[in-house]
């Protein structure tokens, strides 16, 4: 089912992997929570809900399309919903948030289950599909130097270097350079073996401890947010939330193929320009964002951090398959888990070590060719100055048409190409982001 020789790999590299992919992703379920109970949805209610999204997005991820991608619920998404949306556009309610969630999600299956998100990976130019896979990496790398404080910002150049005599940095420079030394001495599964060694360090330095134990029982206080798809649709229709709409579904449409693209290229699991199982796998957020909805938390998005997955050897279905066991296991581990991820040193090492893995796409892009090299360019750039992989590459699609153009060469860019350029300008120009 997994074809394990097929994609040369085996059980124990799979099994690694997707412990490697869970550790570094896993802050979501005390994030998001977080983030959303902001907008009023209970804390309780969100950390049931991210991983019952979780867990149904990464299970069909493995079991129908056999890729080594998780799915969980996205950061800007999430941002978006509680401090755009909600309060917003005639002070609606975080229950009236999530049916613009749920309608989005529905037309999100709708355009899955129809040739076009795979005719999209298909029409993505090379160059901006490597850029794509850079950007990406710089932005991991970026968000692991932040979260642990080794870069800060700064009141004139927005970031400079941070107190890098902090525990935080400390404890992270200890754990990339162990995690580094495992890599160059060849060890299988070195990304998570470094996190386990800057885990206990942390320990017995008194940085990560236990204070609220380590079990509590999962609760959905508020049950179903949204049972009645009708009542979804109407309350759409009723605050006039169709730029909502439109702005959830092209943003989680292209967070989830760019992110997709890059880990499918860091596997060497793509086929010339085209990504086999697409459906299949792009499914898998669509159904995500449109359950998780109705138990409360916003769109779900392919993560970034299947990219640690990959780096320790990760290749199947088999890797998704554990990242999902083990989120359901983390339902009842509230407490430890919020622990552990709360310690941004543990896991950011993976981050920027992946982040430097996927800048080797760099090499691939036709830098001699200012129409195919500049695009790129500015995804690369953007994606960690914006802190948005939607936005780079809404900024690679606008400029590459242009320049061909500029070029005489607009037969060359795909008609999906030029359409999505337009919507990119109409978000970017008059819509939130």
């Amino acid at each position: 089912m997994f074809d394990l020789t097929k994609h040369n790999t085996n059980l124990k590299t799979e099994i690694i992997a997707g412990f490697t992919t869970f550790l570094t992703m896993v802050y979501i379920i005390v994030v998001n929570p977080v983030v959303l109970s902001d907008a009023g949805v209970p804390f309780a209610q969100v950390f049931t809900a991210t991983i019952i999204a979780t867990v149904i997005g990464t299970l069909w991820m493995a079991l129908f399309a056999n890729y080594p991608i998780a799915i969980a619920p996205g950061m800007g998404l999430n941002a978006y919903f509680a401090y755009s949306v909600v309060g917003s556009h005639g002070n609606i309610s975080y229950e009236v948030a999530f049916s613009a969630v749920f309608v989005a999600g529905i037309l999100f299956v709708i355009l899955s289950l129809t040739p076009f998100r795979s005719k999209l990976i298909e029409a993505i130019p090379e160059n901006l599909k490597h850029g794509i896979t850079a950007g990406i990496g710089l932005f991991i790398a970026f968000i692991g130097l932040r979260l642990t404080g080794i870069i800060q910002a700064h009141p004139q150049n927005l970031v400079a270097l941070g107190d890098l005599h902090s525990p935080s940095a400390v404890l992270t420079l200890i754990g990339l350079a162990v995690t580094l030394v495992l890599m160059s001495l060849g060890v299988n599964g070195a990304l998570f073996l470094g996190m386990v060694i800057t885990g206990v360090i942390a320990y017995f330095t008194g940085q990560l401890k236990f204070d609220k134990g380590f079990v509590s029982v999962p609760s959905l206080p508020e049950g179903l947010v949204v049972a009645n798809p009708l009542t979804a649709i109407g309350d759409v229709i009723h605050y006039g939330l169709y730029a909502v709409v439109f702005s959830f579904l092209l943003v989680t449409i292209f967070d989830t193929t760019g992110t997709m693209i890059g880990v499918a290229q860091q596997a060497g699991l793509m086929k010339g320009k085209t990504m086999p199982r697409a459906r299949e796998a792009l499914l898998s957020d669509s159904i995500a964002t449109t359950i998780g909805a109705m138990f409360g938390t916003s769109p779900t998005s392919a993560y970034i951090e299947s990219s640690s997955g990959v780096a320790a050897g990760g290749r199947t279905g088999i890797t998704a398959l554990t990242v999902a066991i083990l989120f359901v296991l983390s339902a009842f581990f509230g407490p430890l888990v919020g622990a552990v991820s709360g310690i941004a040193a543990i896991t950011a090492p993976a981050l920027i070590i992946v982040g430097s893995l996927m800048m080797g796409s760099i090499a691939r892009i036709q830098w001699d060719q200012l129409d195919e090299a500049f695009p790129a360019f500015l995804i690369i750039l953007s994606m960690p100055l914006t802190s948005s992989i939607a936005t780079g590459i809404a900024l690679g699609f606008i400029s590459y048409p242009l320049l061909k153009i500029t070029r005489g060469k607009w037969r060359e860019v795909h008609p999906l190409v030029y359409i999505f350029a337009v919507l990119f300008f109409y978000q970017l120009a008059f819509l939130p982001h």
